[in-house]
């Protein structure tokens, strides 16, 4: 079902299914956790779909567009990895007061955002576990090349700034943007990208110690996005974590397999 409220002064736009969603307790008459679906950077809540159908038979499962995405509204100015963690927390104590335990599955940026939910001290409700999908979170050493590829743009960017030609023609510079950045970088628009920029450089390894949860990591292993060596870096500094790792799925493990995907879900989360 799709919904559309005002979080934090942001048009946000959510799905929302399940047996909990006008009484507040499953069809079995126990109370399950909310499960709260986070999305990837530049994706939205729409990809979820399989994993609403399969979780939404026994949980109550919500997942808000986030700010900047599908058809939520941007945020006014451009947000880190705590000012998307503050967003979800806003969320979730507005639209679900009563929901006092919560499951997060996270998916890429959206595994970035568990991750700094989950580590937090002054959490506002229980986790009792986590999912992490292909999740975002660990920044990669840079190669040799890609160093000498950010030297240039910053190089390029400075003399369009001093000579004043950035003043003078800014389409110039946002050319030179969209040429040296990501697919994404270059579909978002200037506040996202700014965005992007503050959650992309965010390592989050000081964070994972912290988490005192149980963790299921999915991770394909053909992944180039977020490549399955830091799905082992997690699985090592996270307590608790397990890793399963999906054969021939790339980042989005639940749309490439998503049979196997259901299956190790299912056996974590009891669905």
């Amino acid at each position: 079902m799709d919904r559309y409220a005002v979080v934090d002064n942001i048009k946000t736009h959510y799905r929302e299914e399940g047996p909990g969603i006008t009484e507040g307790v499953p069809e079995t008459g126990t109370p399950l956790p909310l499960v709260v679906l986070l999305h990837g950077w530049g994706a939205n809540i729409e990809l979820f779909d399989g994993i609403f159908r399969q979780l939404s038979s026994r949980y109550h499962v919500v997942g808000p567009d986030l700010p900047g995405f599908g058809k939520s509204g941007e945020p006014s100015e451009a947000l880190d990895i705590d000012g998307f963690a503050d967003f979800v927390c806003d969320f979730l104590l507005q639209l679900f007061p009563q929901e006092k335990e919560v499951i997060f599955l996270g998916h890429s940026h959206g595994g970035r955002i568990t991750i700094r939910l989950l580590a937090r001290p002054d959490k506002a409700f229980s986790c009792p576990k986590a999912i992490l999908v292909d999740s975002a979170g660990i920044v990669p050493e840079k190669t040799p090349a890609q160093k000498r590829r950010v030297r240039t743009y910053h190089f390029l960017k400075e003399v369009l700034v001093r000579s004043g030609i950035a003043g003078r023609h800014p389409e110039l510079l946002d050319r030179l943007q969209k040429k040296f950045g990501s697919a994404d970088y270059s579909a978002a628009s200037p506040l996202m990208r700014e965005s992007m920029v503050k959650n992309v450089n965010c390592d989050l390894r000081g964070d994972m110690p912290k988490i005192s949860v149980p963790v299921l990591l999915i991770w394909g292993d053909r992944d180039t996005a977020t490549p399955i060596a830091d799905g082992r870096i997690m699985e090592k500094l996270i307590p608790g974590a397990g890793l399963a790792v999906i054969p021939g799925a790339g980042h989005f493990t639940f749309l490439d397999n998503p049979g196997l995907f259901a299956r190790i879900l299912g056996s974590f989360l009891g669905v």
